[in-house]
């Protein structure tokens, strides 16, 4: 039996750049939301953002420890969050030192809001015009987070898989 996608007619409509649009909208009215009125309840967003895109500015100590791919995570300890122009700032601090960051929503490769299980996983730009010959990205893997209250993150050498497990809400045991 053949594999169903070599019987598909090539399609002369970019419906997988449609797509990618659409879905970036529903981030980008995600953090529009978050900038006007901050994060209701539990609600918290993961956002993965390429560090190499030519409109990312990020300070140069975190542009070296993150030279490819970040992720940030947007719950309690932020500011000044604004979204304009296709682009998204925040100010977060890392190691104790506040930092302004500005991602292009093209640069956006992931979001999540783990209170609802909402996940959003997009090609980058950066990626289609420079694929690594015989290199599969891991499903699902997230690289290392850095810390937004305390402490610089420590760099690794490889993408870290980080468990949701420790931020889901659990009820507590019947006394």
């Amino acid at each position: 039996m053949e594999d169903d996608q070599d019987q598909r007619p090539e399609s002369l409509l970019p419906y997988d750049e449609w797509t990618q649009q659409a879905l970036r909208q529903v981030v980008e009215r995600a953090l529009s939301h978050l900038a006007e009125h901050g994060l209701p309840g539990e609600h918290h967003f993961y956002l993965t953002f390429r560090t190499d895109h030519p409109s990312t500015v990020v300070p140069a100590r975190l542009k070296a420890q993150y030279p490819q791919e970040m992720t940030i995570v947007l719950q309690h300890q932020f500011r000044d969050a604004m979204i304009a122009d296709g682009l998204f700032s925040v100010v977060l601090s890392f190691g104790g030192v506040p930092s302004t960051l500005v991602v292009p929503l093209a640069a956006i490769t992931g979001f999540a809001d783990p209170a609802v299980q909402f996940v959003l996983r997009f090609q980058s730009p950066l990626d289609i015009a420079n694929p690594e010959e015989g290199e599969e990205p891991a499903e699902g893997a997230v690289p290392a987070e850095p810390e937004t209250s305390g402490t610089d993150a420590e760099p690794s050498e490889a993408p870290q898989v980080v468990s949701l497990d420790a931020f889901r809400r659990r009820t507590p045991p019947k006394t």
